[in-house]
């Protein structure tokens, strides 16, 4: 029995000592002129292309995934030069291990009082630039680009790892970003204890894009 109350302790302090998530936070700045798509076209594919979110509250956190629909990206001398992305918000999917409550956390998300998908279905990513990033083991480049969320858009930047070859470009990045900057508010008040949600959201993008 003591052995039990000492494990519930345990549990009781690792989910009260739950984290805003780790990781590189984005930059971010006014929404900026979208650059020139030049050279040669490669289209997203949606199908191998991954875009996973984490947040967290004090008691727990939730891992989910949005599905990218569309998107094109343009190669001018072995460097990205423009892109899109459109991703699809009704397509999201909640990934947590306990799966009892993920239908109704899908719906609370797509609500109003988070994303809206009903008035707002896409959210849209447009590359303003890309830069190299030399003798770093972690990044190759710096991507900086427009995220539409909701009727707000800012441009952030954030290091990502890009390869390019005749037939394919793979870019994967994960970074922080703070959805009230978006307008998305809702759980942001640390007033509400146990029920405050974090307003960092960890962002992992896994993208393909074929020639």
């Amino acid at each position: 029995m003591k052995k039990i109350f000492i494990a519930i302790a345990i549990a009781t302090t690792l989910f009260a000592c739950q984290s805003k998530p780790e990781g590189t936070t984005a930059e971010v700045t006014d929404q900026q002129t979208a650059g020139e798509q030049t050279g040669t076209s490669y289209t997203v594919d949606a199908v191998n292309s991954s875009l996973t979110f984490i947040g967290t509250k004090p008691v727990g956190t939730h891992t989910g995934k949005m599905q990218v629909s569309s998107g094109t990206v343009s190669i001018l001398e072995n460097n990205i030069s423009g892109g899109n992305f459109v991703i699809d918000m009704s397509k999201m999917e909640i990934l947590d291990k306990d799966t009892n409550y993920s239908y109704k956390l899908v719906n609370h998300l797509l609500s109003a009082e988070f994303f809206d998908a009903a008035k707002y279905p896409q959210a849209k990513f447009e590359i303003t630039a890309c830069t190299p990033i030399p003798n770093d083991s972690t990044a190759t480049h710096k991507i900086s680009g427009n995220l539409t969320l909701k009727d707000s858009t800012k441009n952030i930047s954030f290091p990502a790892r890009i390869s390019v070859s005749e037939t394919e470009v793979h870019a994967t990045a994960d970074f922080v970003i703070d959805r009230t900057q978006w307008g998305v508010h809702y759980g942001n008040d640390k007033s509400l204890k146990d029920k405050f949600i974090y307003p960092e959201v960890k962002i992992i993008f896994d993208i393909y894009a074929k020639h």
